[in-house]
């Protein structure tokens, strides 16, 4: 029941915000700033400046140059609100031959809330109620990624420069859908034990192309219920800069610490992270990662700074922050990792488990 209604909910916001959806740029595409993979997460997000692997094509597509086996694949699914809305990414990544050390990645996400009831036809033109009139649809995000990478040596440092081309889908069962395109540009730059790393997302602007099509009895609900009737348009994402820096500890042979820092940089509005302006806004992350032989990992991370109102004290407002948590173990070419997350930092009720698989896939040796 308690699902039910929350769909039915979701349903209702749902068309509150298109109806809206067009005169917005904040928190557009939110989807996309979710994140990819369990470490990242156990890290709260600390991941541009040495991200290294094939979720580089997500977090950094500069990364992808320093993954050093044929083909890497990754795996992450997520389940929040009691398993109503599930998030899952899928991602490949190839090491191209040449002195460049160039590489290609694919990465698709998807953000969906399934089997969301219509009720707009609950009422039979007498004013009965008919349940049998009650459909289902989902309302879905979905973005693929085409990542490409290469790195430039100077002197003996190392920068690496990647780009991703980004195509969207958004749809809203049968009422509506979108199309959208957008780029995005990573750097990282080596030298000695540390990293740093730069990403322009939605660099140029990303536009969300929508068309709803509604029947003339849907329209009708709408206008009973004092609902504006969404109209197609454009929405825009404007361009978010994250800067990030990391360095590496060793303790003696089998002990290592990865210390990590993003902060995101926003210019589409006021938000409420930890500096904020009309003008623009800061949002950092901070991240730990400790490591055993290379086999067994401790993650820990603080982010989604916030102001909110106290409880006790009233109107008076104070700092909250969110802790994160993961594990990781590497089995070979098998990567393991689990993190512990507060999507919404409201409630313990909404901490979500994350698990994720990162593969190592070598070439056959051949045989006489």
């Amino acid at each position: 029941m308690n699902k039910c209604l929350l769909k039915s909910f979701l349903l209702i916001s749902t068309f509150l915000f298109a109806g809206d959806i067009f005169a917005q740029v904040k928190y557009s595409n939110e989807y996309l700033t979710i994140g990819a993979g369990a470490r990242a997460h156990g890290m709260s997000g600390a991941m541009v400046a040495h991200v290294n692997d094939v979720s580089s094509g997500y977090w950094n597509p500069a990364g992808l140059t320093q993954i050093n086996v044929p083909f890497q694949v990754s795996a992450m699914h997520a389940e929040w609100f009691a398993g109503i809305a599930k998030y899952d990414y899928l991602s490949f990544a190839k090491p191209l031959k040449g002195e460049n050390n160039a590489a290609f990645g694919v990465s698709v996400i998807r953000l969906g809330i399934d089997n969301i009831p219509n009720t707009l036809n609950l009422f039979e033109p007498d004013g009965t109620i008919n349940y049998d009139n009650i459909s289902t649809f989902s309302a879905a995000d979905y973005a693929v990624l085409v990542s490409y990478a290469r790195d430039i040596k100077i002197k003996d440092k190392t920068l690496s420069l990647g780009g991703n081309a980004k195509i969207i889908r958004r749809v809203i069962g049968t009422f509506g859908n979108a199309w959208g395109f957008g780029i995005d540009l990573g750097a990282q730059y080596r030298t000695g034990k540390w990293q740093f790393g730069l990403v322009g997302r939605d660099i140029t602007s990303t536009f969300n192309a929508w068309s709803f099509s509604l029947k003339e009895s849907e329209k009708e609900v709408f206008e009973a219920t004092n609902n504006e009737i969404p109209k197609s348009s454009v929405e825009i994402t404007l361009p978010r800069f994250i800067f990030g820096a990391a360095r590496k500890f060793k303790i003696k042979e089998k002990y290592s610490i990865l210390a990590s820092l993003d902060i995101d940089l926003t210019t589409d509005g006021q938000r409420n992270v930890l500096i904020n302006s009309k003008a623009f806004n800061l949002d950092p992350h901070l991240g730990l990662e400790g490591a055993y032989r290379d086999f067994i990992f401790l993650r820990l991370g603080i982010g989604n700074f916030q102001r909110a109102l106290d409880d006790v004290k009233g109107n008076n407002k104070v700092l909250t922050m969110q802790p994160n948590f993961g594990v990781g173990l590497k089995f070979g070419s098998l990567h393991i990792d689990y993190a512990l997350t507060d999507i919404g930092n409201v409630s313990q009720v909404l901490y979500s488990h994350i698990f994720s698989l990162t593969l190592d896939l070598k070439r056959r040796k051949k045989t006489n």
